[in-house]
């Protein structure tokens, strides 16, 4: 698959305005204890599912993992759970 798809962008809309709509009303739950690790082991699934698409030659879809990927490790700096300082790879100062 090498184009995405209107049906593919509605389905992740539709899929993301749900969760959006789920964690806005959720209670506060905070653990941080594993936290760091949590979120490696994330990436690192999402780097190999990566992996896995484009080596199928479905761009699309590795493109969207590693979407997927870079946004934990995003969350993980904005969170500080990263000490990390650099604006070109994170989205913080």
């Amino acid at each position: 698959m090498s184009l995405v798809t209107e049906e593919k962008i509605l389905k992740y809309f539709d899929v993301t305005k749900k969760a959006l709509k789920k964690a806005k009303n959720s209670k506060e739950k905070i653990d941080v204890s594993n936290a760091r690790s949590k979120i490696i082991e994330m990436v690192e699934n999402y780097l190999s599912d990566a992996e896995h698409f484009y080596n199928k030659k479905d761009f699309v879809n590795a493109f969207a993992a590693l979407n997927y990927a870079h946004g934990w490790l995003d969350c993980g700096a904005s969170l500080g759970i990263f000490d990390v300082h650099d604006s070109a790879l994170f989205t913080v100062n």
